[in-house]
């Protein structure tokens, strides 16, 4: 056989072996996840600290959100993620941790009472949008953006039944949100309407405020 075509059907064995990795990683996330309705998704950076005020914040957002009856979802990982599922578990909910191992920053936190661990990132989106009723999105950056644009536009696109989606940190979120308004609508490449899709607050009671007026129980 040609090295070309060795190669080849090599790939294509690899890959239909790995099927079997994303078909397991699919039905472990379905017969868990169901047990954790209704719940809030939290997203931000995983380079937050301790201490620092998007953390705090991130804290008291998840104790409120089971305080109202809501468990929370993170990451699984550390800074904000490990915020959301502290503040969780310290207030008695389901703090569930989608953990994906990565070579830097993506350590699991010790605060997640219900854990799943995935290799595959679309499939761990799959669970987070699948399980939520709500995303909160902390200050972040390229994959907190990538999972706000993946609501954003599946959303937009009716793919998804829309919930709310939530930006905390107006100072932090307005330059964004600037060039939405000033270049992607001037443009035409973006509908004002659009912009109404998510909301943004500044504190967590604003948050889960909107949670509570928008989610049915």
């Amino acid at each position: 056989m040609p090295e070309k075509q060795y190669l080849v059907n090599e790939l294509t064995l690899k890959d239909t072996w790995r099927l079997f990795h994303i078909l397991a990683e699919f039905v472990e996330g379905f017969e868990v996840m169901p047990e954790v309705h209704p719940a809030v998704t939290i997203f931000g950076s995983a380079r937050i600290k301790p201490g620092s005020p998007v953390y705090k914040d991130t804290l008291r957002l998840a104790r409120l959100l089971v305080e109202n009856g809501f468990n929370v979802i993170s990451g699984g990982g550390p800074g904000v993620m490990e915020a959301a599922n502290k503040g969780a578990a310290e207030a008695g909910g389901k703090s569930v941790g989608l953990h994906i191992e990565l070579p830097k920053e993506q350590k699991a936190n010790p605060y997640a009472n219900v854990r799943l661990k995935f290799k595959y990132f679309f499939i761990r989106k799959v669970m987070f949008v699948k399980y939520a009723v709500a995303y909160v999105i902390m200050p972040g950056g390229y994959g907190t953006l990538d999972e706000l644009f993946e609501a954003l536009t599946l959303i937009q696109t009716s793919r998804i039944m829309p919930f709310p989606v939530i930006l905390m940190g107006s100072t932090f979120w307005r330059g964004l949100i600037t060039w939405l308004r000033d270049t992607l609508v001037e443009e035409k490449t973006l509908s004002p309407d659009d912009l109404n899709i998510f909301k943004v607050v500044d504190r967590p009671e604003d948050a889960v405020e909107i949670i509570r007026r928008t989610v049915i129980l």
